[in-house]
């Protein structure tokens, strides 16, 4: 199933059950903070056991792609990445325990300053289905082959801007692409 349609379906599923916890009761608060604590732990570990998977496979295979422009400098141009499938794995690895650090704070701010509490339960459940649901789980814990949706570099989904452009947003892997990024010097390594 895809896995918009599953975040949606557990989100509002999350908020009704979430309508019917003692939201005002502050053991039960208290609870709830061990149980989203608990889960980040959880994703923290996922992601720590998942780089340890990367360093053991030690997949040292060249990976070539082209990184587009940015679309906040329009005089950038089109950058060469060369980088091994190992370290493009831990990079992006490492960009998701970022997300999640940032996920973190934002539900410090959530519930530290603005006092809301459902956000606590619904993003507990989230945060653990968003890492067990990552490309990297699906490469490295679950088994399945780089092939498709999960061939490096990860595509990405389109932005605002790319859907009104028409360009595309993600990494481009195309010989031509990446022969006349070789031409122009633009490298990133």
């Amino acid at each position: 199933m895809n896995p918009a349609v599953t975040n949606l379906l557990v989100s509002l599923g999350a908020m009704q059950v979430a309508r019917r916890l003692p939201m005002d009761d502050p053991e039960f608060i208290n609870y709830l903070r061990i149980g989203y604590v608990a889960a980040q732990v959880i994703a923290v570990g996922i992601y720590y056991y998942i780089t340890l998977k990367i360093k053991s496979k030690n997949d040292l295979t060249v990976l070539k792609y082209v990184n587009p422009p940015s679309a906040m400098n329009p005089d950038a141009k089109p950058e060469l990445v060369t980088t091994t499938v190992k370290d493009y794995d831990l990079d992006q690895t490492g960009k998701a325990i970022k997300g999640l650090f940032t996920g973190i704070a934002f539900m410090a701010f959530l519930h530290g300053y603005m006092k809301y509490t459902q956000p606590l339960f619904i993003q507990g459940l989230m945060t653990v289905k968003g890492v067990l649901e990552s490309n990297e789980a699906k490469l490295h814990i679950w088994g399945k082959k780089p092939e498709a949706e999960l061939a490096r570099p990860f595509k990405t989904a389109p932005g605002l801007m790319d859907q009104f452009t028409g360009k595309a947003s993600g990494p481009q892997t195309d010989v031509a692409s990446i022969k006349e990024a070789e031409k122009a010097g633009n490298k990133a390594e």
